[in-house]
């Protein structure tokens, strides 16, 4: 393009947003602020050119702005705003540039490991776990020495993703750190690691003086399966004196899978604290202890709805077909989490005759009662729901938008819900399984016609499934095997 050519496609280019050295900051804050909002509705990589803009707090909000709208072409800008004069934008630099995941960030991302601002080292961690890179490793590891112990968490948190030859040895050493933060991000990273050795590496600390570290231990105990732990973990349900630390451990002795563990786990279902009532019975339906099927019923009606929930939950793995009445009236409770459970549980007892009330709850206004009720329309094999699941296929939204938090109060931690990112995938599992035993042509062609809208890469993605379809340790498939696959006579079909 020749110099003239370049100057007239520059004057006809929309302005970006914030410009105007004359106008107030407060203005052009606002209008960048809008213009991130809206999506950088006109040219993204306009923003960039704010990075130089005299005024801190507008650089700051470009850095941050590239980042959430993930602006590939902003990186060399943003490797450049490494070097800015004010520690707030080189922190939201490096966060940018973790977030836009571009290897090629990761030698200019090691070198602002050594920046003399604590926070931007802490977030440049945070932009380092991002990149998942393991030759990350050795820089990370000489942050565990930081004298800043936020540096030396996020440094063991992104070990312990990033992983390498110099990761385990380091996160073993981190064990010892004063402050616990950093303490409990090396049990976990090692437990993610995984170590030939990693139950020996992190029994001692189910007895470490900190709340959150042995809560740490627990949970990576349970997520490698460490039998030789159960022992110490049925010791420590015996002597814990902080109730903060009940249900990781009970959830443990359930992952870890050893039955020496259900009487103990029985005397933890009617608990005072509702969250220790619920993970445990969680860990006896992992153990598929039928002797907590009794309780179970009983706790159906528990005043606590997350207490309710879990026992609807364990009685789809323990209890008998009978349990359909118990299970029916949660399908009316004014609580999300009940009702998925219900849905759930009748699935799993092959309850037919309870089709049609869950039918109905594939417009339920929560996702992940939707979701459910996907799952078990297709396992109970209900073709009476065809044409309510092809419109799901078409809108995985409707009727209603729901909500962002799974789980929250009595006592429980905030699970934020992906059931509005898995209803597609179910969906097509479930008319697959339909389709296969009821053929039906309409169902094939909008099951290809939804097939030929996905690019190859999003076809070879792991599958994202209801509950009992994942977990246990199971591989998911790709989405593309979800779909049924077409014999030859069938392509030849005309359309």
């Amino acid at each position: 393009m020749t110099r003239a050519r370049r100057k007239a496609s520059n004057r006809n280019r929309p302005a970006g947003p914030g410009i105007g050295a004359d106008r107030p900051v407060a203005e052009r804050l606002r209008e960048i602020r809008e213009w991130i909002d809206r999506g950088g509705d006109t040219d993204p990589a306009a923003l960039a050119e704010r990075l130089d803009d005299t005024e801190s707090v507008l650089r700051q909000a470009a850095a941050w702005g590239l980042g959430h709208l993930k602006v590939h072409r902003s990186r060399r800008a943003l490797e450049r705003a490494l070097q800015d004069s004010e520690p707030a934008v080189r922190g939201l630099a490096a966060s940018a540039l973790g977030a836009l995941g571009d290897s090629r960030s990761r030698r200019v991302l090691e070198r602002t490991l050594n920046d003399p601002e604590a926070r931007v080292r802490e977030q440049t961690a945070w932009a380092l776990w991002a990149l998942a890179d393991a030759r990350s490793a050795p820089a990370l590891v000489e942050r565990l020495d930081d004298d800043e112990p936020g540096v030396r968490w996020s440094s063991a948190v992104a070990l312990g993703r990033v992983g390498g030859p110099a990761a385990v040895p380091a996160l073993m050493l981190a064990r010892g750190d004063p402050n616990d933060r950093v303490r409990r991000e090396a049990l976990l990273g090692l437990a993610h690691l995984h170590p030939p050795n990693v139950g020996e590496l992190l029994r001692p600390f189910l007895a470490d003086p900190s709340t959150r570290v042995r809560i740490a231990a627990a949970v990576g105990l349970g997520e490698r399966k460490d039998a030789a732990a159960v022992p110490l973990l049925l010791e420590r349900l015996r002597v814990e004196k902080d109730v903060r630390v009940l249900p990781a451990t009970l959830v443990a002795l359930g992952r870890i899978g050893d039955r020496t563990a259900v009487p103990a786990l029985l005397g933890y279902v009617s608990h005072p604290t509702s969250w220790a009532r619920v993970c445990a019975f969680h860990a006896l339906g992992e153990l598929s202890a039928p002797e907590v099927a009794a309780p179970a019923r009983k706790h159906l009606q528990d005043p606590i709805w997350s207490v309710r929930g879990a026992a609807a939950e364990c009685l789809g793995e323990v209890g008998a077909p009978e349990d359909r009445d118990r299970l029916l009236p949660l399908l009316q409770d004014p609580q999300m989490w009940p009702r998925r459970a219900a849905v759930y549980a009748l699935g799993r007892l092959g309850s037919v005759e309870a089709t049609p009330q869950i039918r109905d709850r594939l417009g339920d206004p929560d996702p992940e009662v939707r979701l459910a009720a996907v799952w078990a329309v297709g396992h109970l094999g209900d073709r009476e729901s065809r044409d309510a699941l092809l419109t799901l296929l078409r809108d995985p939204t409707a009727p209603l938008g729901g909500p962002s938090t799974f789980a929250q109060g009595d006592g429980a931690v905030m699970l934020q819900s992906d059931a509005q990112d898995r209803i597609f995938d179910a969906v097509v599992q479930a008319l697959a399984r339909l389709n296969q035993r009821y053929p039906d042509q309409k169902t094939r062609r909008a099951l290809n016609s939804a097939r030929r809208q996905l690019s190859a890469t999003e076809l070879r993605r792991p599958a994202r499934l209801a509950a009992p379809e994942v977990g246990r340790g199971r591989t998911p498939p790709t989405l593309g095997a979800l779909f049924p696959t077409r014999s030859r006579a069938a392509r030849r079909v005309p359309r």
